[in-house]
């Protein structure tokens, strides 16, 4: 299940989602030019949960750990990892900040992903793997989008071997199975006590975020629609 794009107009231009995707765009075409040097450049900048789990006990200093918390939020790891996600960011991140408006739009992108990879570190304490991607960032907006607009209708690819169709489906039918998938996938990661590869949680984590953000905010009571501009 792949979707296509929403049926969804938007009132203002998403600035914001347009330069979140520009920025991830450039800074992976640079850690292309990196060659070998990628090694240290993700040492510094990717998130580290085992690093980071040492720093909050004291083992190290906290500030510089945490910030990767954000700077691995516009590191990937391959072209089909951008590529997905900043597909998924560019059909559901414009409604988003239209919801929000754009500064309160960027504010809830980072705090999702930051509460991703808190997350990702609480049931990974002890990982040496670094973790990089904007997928908890993202989920965060996916989550807001099922409780923003559950009924807006996506076009979506269906594998419906030995075809492909599309079809057009509830937004909350397409993001919950979305959710369903990594929460299934994450369950048995930590049941099988596997700390490497997809940070599912990461993912679990964004997007109950960002559900639970939209429906705290009354849909719209504390993020009101942003303005014409």
């Amino acid at each position: 299940m792949f979707p296509l794009r929403d049926h969804n107009p938007t009132r203002v231009t998403p600035l914001v989602t347009r330069s979140l995707i520009a920025i991830n765009l450039a800074v992976f075409v640079f850690e292309l030019s990196l060659g070998p040097r990628l090694r240290g450049f993700y040492g510094a900048f990717a998130l580290v949960p085992g690093q980071l789990t040492n720093a909050a006990h004291g083992g190290a200093p906290l500030a510089p750990v945490a910030l990767t918390l954000l700077t691995s939020m516009f590191l990937h790891g391959g072209w089909t990892h951008v590529i997905g996600n900043m597909w998924y960011l560019w059909i559901f991140g414009d409604n988003i900040e239209d919801r929000f408006g754009h500064a309160r739009f960027l504010l809830f992108y980072v705090v999702a992903g930051a509460f991703a990879g808190v997350l990702h570190t609480l049931t990974n304490p002890a990982s040496s793997l670094p973790t990089v991607g904007a997928s908890g960032a993202i989920a965060g907006v996916l989550g807001a989008y099922a409780a923003a607009f559950p009924r807006t209708r996506v076009s979506t690819l269906l594998p419906l071997f030995p075809f492909f169709q599309v079809v057009e489906l509830p937004a909350l039918l397409v993001l919950g199975f979305w959710f369903l998938m990594q929460f299934a996938s994450g369950t048995l990661a930590l049941a099988a006590g596997l700390s490497g590869g997809v940070a599912w949680w990461a993912h679990i984590g964004g997007f109950a975020f960002g559900f639970a953000v939209l429906r705290a905010a009354g849909r719209g009571t504390l993020f009101r629609p942003a303005r014409m501009v």
